[in-house]
Order: C-alpha cells, then sequence, then structure tokens
C-alpha cells in the first residue's frame, strides 16, 4: 500500500502561479524578468570570467566571490524555466520529481550563499587583523576544503527533507502560489502530518543561517576593533572601504530572506502578490546586484570589466 502511496505521488502533478489577477499582462510582465535574469547571468559569468582569467585574482577574496557568483546563478538559474514556461503560458504543470530538483537547488544554493559569506567575511578578518599570517592561514588547500565544506554543508542536510515529501498524500488543490516550488509552499499542499518538516525546516534555518550570521557579525566585531588601532582616518577609512562590498552583499541576501520568512509565517492571509513580490526579490536581487557591487568597489574587478568593454583603450593607456 505505501509503495502504491509512494509511486502516486511520485507520478503528480503541481499546478504553477504567474501573477494572480494579471494573466493577461503575463507576456508583458516576462520582460523585465527577462532583462534581470539577463543581467544576473551576464554579470556573474563577467566576474568568473576575470578571476579564472586574471592570474593577478588567484588570490582567496577572489576565489570566495567566484563561488559567490557560482551560488548566485544556482539559486535563479532554476526558477528560470519554469517562471517563463507560466507567463509565457506554455505550461503551468511541473511534475513532483522536477519541483524536489527545483527546490533542492534552491534551498542548497541559498544555504551555500550564506556560507560563502561568512567565508568571506573571515577573509576580510585575516587580512585586517592578521596581515602577515594571511598566506600561511588562506592556502589554496584550507581554500578547496572551505568551499566543499560550505556546498556539502548546505546540500547533506536538505536531503532528508526533501525524501521525507514522497512519502506526503497531497489530496488538496495541488496549486502553488509561486512560479517555481519552494519546500513551505508544497508542504502547506499535504494531507498528513507535517511535523517533522516543519520542525526540521527551522532547526536548518536556525543552525545554518543563524549561526552564519553570528559568525559574520562576530568577524566584523573583531574588525572594528582592529581598525579602530588604526591611527590614522585614511588607513581607518581604507580599511572599512574593503569591507563596504561584502556588508552590502550581506544586507542583500539577509534583507530579502528575513522580509521572505516573516510574510511566510505571519501574514499568511496577505495579499498573494505580496508573498510572491517577495520571493522574486530573494531569488533575483542578489544575482543581480553582487556583481554591480562588486565591481564598482574592488578596483582589480572593475579594471577587468572595462579591460572586457574596451580592450583597445586599457591596453594602450597601460603601455
Amino acid at each position: 500500500m505505501e509503495t502504491a502511496n509512494s509511486s502516486n505521488i511520485l507520478s503528480s502533478t503541481f499546478y504553477l502561479t504567474g501573477i494572480p489577477g494579471y494573466e493577461q499582462f503575463h507576456h508583458w510582465i516576462s520582460i523585465p524578468f527577462c532583462l534581470l535574469y539577463l543581467l544576473g547571468i551576464v554579470g556573474n559569468s563577467t566576474i568568473l570570467h576575470i578571476v579564472w582569467t586574471d592570474p593577478r585574482l588567484h588570490e582567496p577574496m577572489y576565489y570566495f566571490l567566484a563561488m559567490l557568483s557560482l551560488t548566485d546563478m544556482g539559486m535563479s538559474l532554476p526558477t528560470m524555466i519554469s517562471l517563463f514556461r507560466v507567463l509565457w503560458s506554455i505550461s503551468r504543470e511541473i511534475q513532483f520529481n522536477t519541483c524536489v530538483v527545483q527546490m533542492f537547488f534552491i534551498h542548497t544554493f541559498s544555504f551555500t550563499e550564506s556560507s560563502v559569506l561568512l567565508a568571506m567575511a573571515l577573509d576580510q578578518y585575516v587580512a585586517i587583523c592578521h596581515p602577515l599570517q594571511y598566506a600561511t592561514i588562506l592556502t589554496p588547500t584550507r581554500i578547496t576544503k572551505i568551499r566543499i565544506a560550505a556546498l556539502l554543508r548546505s546540500a547533506l542536510p536538505v536531503i532528508p527533507l526533501l525524501a521525507q515529501l514522497a512519502f506526503f498524500p497531497f489530496c488538496h488543490s495541488h496549486t502553488l502560489s509561486h512560479s517555481y516550488c519552494l519546500h513551505q509552499d508544497v508542504i502547506r499542499l499535504a494531507c498528513a502530518d507535517t511535523k517533522f518538516n516543519v520542525i526540521y525546516g527551522l532547526v536548518l534555518i536556525t543552525l545554518l543561517w543563524e549561526m552564519d550570521s553570528l559568525g559574520i557579525f562576530v568577524s566584523y566585531v573583531f574588525i572594528l576593533h582592529s581598525v579602530l588601532k588604526i591611527s590614522s582616518q585614511e588607513g581607518r577609512f581604507k580599511a572599512l572601504n574593503t569591507c563596504a562590498s561584502h556588508i552590502c552583499a550581506v544586507l542583500i541576501l539577509y534583507v530579502p530572506m528575513i522580509g521572505l520568512s516573516i510574510v511566510h509565517r505571519f501574514a499568511k492571509h496577505s495579499s498573494p502578490l505580496i508573498h510572491i513580490f517577495m520571493a522574486h526579490i530573494y531569488l533575483l536581487v542578489p544575482p543581480v546586484l553582487n556583481p554591480v557591487i562588486y565591481s564598482v568597489k574592488t578596483k582589480q574587478i572593475r579594471q577587468g570589466v572595462l579591460c572586457l568593454l574596451f580592450p583597445l583603450k586599457i591596453s594602450s593607456s597601460v603601455m
């Protein structure tokens, strides 16, 4: 009986939702989404190309920046196909298996991005507080271990959460409230005791996101303490300016994340447009803005972008 029930669930179909009440404008609404996805892909691909091709950027800070770009794309790209299938009226259907895979990538890369931001905060801490030991502390081997650990730490805990969904019957409406699958949206449709998923999900968020945010906060406490010891005002400003891009990246991730969590838990009966708006901000803002921020605030990345755009002018000016 359980096997039959499980196979029935695995073959079930969910229905995605676009922008409720604005279905006749979906084709027009898809235009800004196309531009945002294009900006995110081009911006993050550019940073990856610059870091990969410029030997001068083969340093810990830029390795972590490249991983941030990868996680940004990994978090947003899984939603792109299903979003445009809905907006272009191709199909609202999504199979259970596809839905689970989409959830895995969204939640895994969301947790990974938080871990990468923590690693970048530690990189800033070592660079400012222990500059003489920087090369010996952040060796290439250690950086590789940090990157692998960040990915495994984010991916492995998500598996039991999603595997449990295979045992839930979905006898309510199969209509999801977004144009892609989110765990908290899917379990809302289950006709079973979802206590494990709710508690496990809360514990997972607490252990991963809150520990990462605490680690970032503690790192900046030590950084600020070290910066205040610098005698010259120019030296203080230069040290703090190196952290500006990272602080912006942290805010860009955590502010929409907190807003989306608040909406899901305390504003369940609010307008569906609020839920959809917050979810798209959470998934699209970091991939679009992070490359812009790091291109503007980081000299080496800015020069790399200019070399790509104006190769002849930059090369002649260098000569």
